[in-house]
């Protein structure tokens, strides 16, 4: 490391060159990053369900409706004129998509609402999630009309996520235009030049655009998920802002101590890069775990991860240190009895005390996290008013039953169909069953009432499926089962290998056992406290007023996870750098107390400013309108500052104090020793 800072120094003319025109490629290749990624839906390639609506698709020529006009008369859906009205919508909805029915064909009472006053209009539009979406888009715009006779609405499944898509981008690009000036500002007053605060912020863009031109790149190979770029939106500003804050900080406390320019470079790379490496390794690797998931778009969150970590980390040790070395130098001024210190050593007077107090509230916060309950996505990720949300609401609240989340079983070859009709008939929730019988076999199509739909619906699949395990079960329901159940089987074997790896990083940085146990133990902990305000406030809705959502009473479990690999590898970050600090001065003093003490002072004011900036950036994107974001930005944002302020603060301290009165209190270091904390005598 200390080599890679004195090639930063002596090349900086030509490392900056290359930074300048990779930045701009990057940038021209980048631009077309988002029209080549691609949409998602909640599919589980190899599932029942997919092989359900290949069979539906190939021997059927039917599959799930994706697009839903609700038409509402101005009298009953049975006069003469609204029904002439509806048959013509459905032949205009037929001649544009792959199939379309309703309620005028046959008279399916599915399709009529309790009161008589609207009727559904349910389409098929072929082709993946990018291709059905763009051609919803239209037929979207083209059947939202009111005349005389009718009013017409537009909802439906991929309806619905192409509008939670266009309002998240929305979202997105509102919560940069916040974060980018914000953070600016934050760094001036932080940096105190603004030299450094764009040198900073260009570090996080450059990460940005260098990912998306990576995205764009890996499309030509996979499937790349738009969620990809969201991520890479989240992650890549604040990641670069962080990393840039270490070495900026040492690199100032070096010329304080009396170093000129080139030795502060060549110092500060050393060892505050020594911790952004390992520190990048740690969120790339939670990150990586999501590969194991067989979804695209979790897939898609881990490709972005990683680009964006490691191009951070190259951007913080390279080019800002060739920056920093063409800078006029400003050293920090030194403070090692500040106020983290006085804090460190008022916790360590009295460890036991104030770090059960601060466990105690911790565990407090985290408590509601034992009321998580995984569920199913539909149309109230959205705000009330959007189109498609107001669509499914009437659905709801006005048709006993919803023919579009209809359970299709396949059974092939020669069946008795009207007896599994019976059967299928008799499963509490199934209120409607039709079927149809070809040369390959039989369709049944089962209903579900509204309150099926609204309760456990895993349950209810599973309960169709145990009735022929034979016949393949499919629609919508059944495809957001298999979902939820790969998404839950997978957890516990990435949950497992994210702590293991972090463990193996944080062990081969400190060559302590315990310190990476500490570190686990703490960051499960700011984790716990995280999904309590997210159960507390989005699942069981007490920050629904303040935030203007809907709470159903279930989590989304794919945001978690994403939160869950994010957040653990931040509280990484935060620990590997201030546990390298309190060794660097363990090494050098040999008192662990004094060690704490100065690490906290020198430590502590910079994982405070960072974690300051990434909560607000994340806290930003709790200003959209998609559930799903809001729960993104305020659960991290309360990670970050929880696990930078009490438990870096308090419970570290405090620990530490407690571990070093177990032991016997303070030990040195052999005189004349270059190992620090890999010496195990020194430990």
């Amino acid at each position: 490391m200390y080599e890679l800072g004195r090639f930063a120094v002596r090349r900086r003319r030509w490392v900056l060159a290359v930074a300048v025109v990779v930045t701009v490629v990057a940038a021209a290749v980048g631009s077309g990053a988002l029209s080549a990624l691609s949409l998602s839906r909640y599919e589980v390639p190899g599932t029942d369900s997919l092989r359900a609506a290949d069979v539906l698709e190939r021997e059927f020529g039917t599959g799930n409706p994706n697009i839903t006009l609700l038409v509402s008369a101005r009298g009953s859906v049975d006069d003469p004129a609204v029904a002439a009205e509806g048959r013509r919508l459905t032949d205009e909805l037929r001649k544009s998509t792959a199939e379309a029915t309703s309620y005028w064909d046959d008279r399916s009472p599915a399709l009529r609402s309790e009161d008589g006053a609207q009727a559904l209009v349910l389409g098929r539009v072929p082709g993946s999630a990018t291709e059905a979406r763009a051609a919803i888009a239209e037929l979207s715009q083209r059947f939202t009309v009111r005349n005389d006779v009718v009013s017409v609405g537009v909802g439906g499944q991929d309806e619905v996520f192409r509008q939670v898509g266009a309002q998240a981008a929305r979202d997105f690009l509102r919560a940069e235009l916040i974060v980018v000036p914000a953070v600016l500002l934050l760094l001036v007053l932080l940096y105190r030049r603004v030299s450094m605060a764009l040198t900073t912020i260009g570090i996080g863009l450059f990460a940005m655009v260098a990912t998306l031109a990576g995205l764009r790149g890996l499309t030509y190979f996979t499937e790349v998920s738009t969620f990809a770029a969201n991520v890479t939106l989240v992650m890549g500003l604040a990641l670069g802002v962080d990393y840039c804050l270490f070495v900026i900080a040492r690199y100032r406390e070096e010329l304080a101590g009396g170093a000129d320019v080139a030795t502060a470079v060549e110092r500060a790379v050393g060892t505050a890069g020594r911790t952004v490496l390992f520190s990048g390794l740690t969120v790339a690797a939670s990150l990586a775990m999501l590969l194991l998931f067989p979804f695209p778009f979790l897939r898609s969150f881990a490709y972005a991860g990683v680009l964006v970590v490691a191009l951070s980390v190259v951007g913080a040790l390279t080019i800002l240190p060739a920056v920093l070395a063409s800078l006029k130098p400003h050293p920090a001024r030194e403070r090692t009895n500040g106020f983290w210190a006085r804090t460190a050593d008022a916790v360590m007077k009295r460890p036991l005390w104030t770090g059960g107090v601060a466990l105690v509230g911790l565990l407090l916060v985290a408590a509601p996290v034992l009321g998580l309950r995984f569920g199913l996505p539909d149309d109230r990720i959205l705000p009330a008013d959007a189109s498609s949300r107001v669509v499914q609401d009437q659905i709801r609240s006005g048709f006993g039953q919803e023919q579009t989340d209809a359970i299709r079983v396949v059974g092939a070859g020669v069946h008795d169909a009207a007896d599994f009709a019976r059967r299928l008939d008799d499963v509490p929730g199934i209120v409607q069953v039709d079927h149809r019988t070809t040369d390959y076999g039989t369709l049944w199509t089962a209903i579900p009432s509204q309150e099926a739909l609204a309760g456990d619906v895993p349950g209810l699949v599973r309960q169709v499926r145990e009735l022929e395990p034979d016949h393949l079960v499919g629609g919508y329901p059944a495809e957001l089962a298999d979902f939820r159940d790969a998404l839950t089987d997978r957890l516990p074997l990435v949950v497992a290998l994210i702590l293991g790896v972090t463990f193996v990083l944080l062990f081969l940085m400190t060559g302590s056992i315990l310190l990476p146990l500490k570190a686990t133990a703490l960051n499960l902990l700011s984790l716990a406290v995280m999904f309590g305000v997210v159960v507390w406030g989005f699942q069981d809705g007490n920050l629904a007023h303040v935030l203007g959502f809907t709470a159903i009473g279930t989590v989304e479990p794919s945001i978690p996870i994403l939160m869950f690999c994010i957040a653990y590898g931040l509280s990484m970050d935060y620990e590997v750098f201030m546990v390298s600090r309190i060794s660097e001065e363990y090494h050098r003093t040999g008192d662990e107390r004094t060690a704490v003490t100065t690490g906290l002072q020198r430590s502590a004011p910079l994982i405070t400013a960072a974690a300051a900036i990434l909560s607000l950036s994340f806290a930003a994107y709790a200003t959209g309108s998609v559930v799903i974001l809001q729960m993104l930005g305020v659960g991290m944002a309360v990670a970050v500052l929880v696990d930078a302020t009490v438990v870096r603060a308090v419970l570290v301290p405090s620990l530490m104090r407690w571990r070093a009165a177990r032991t016997g209190g303070h030990r040195r270091s052999c005189a004349g020793c270059t190992r620090g904390s890999g010496c195990r005598r020194a430990r």
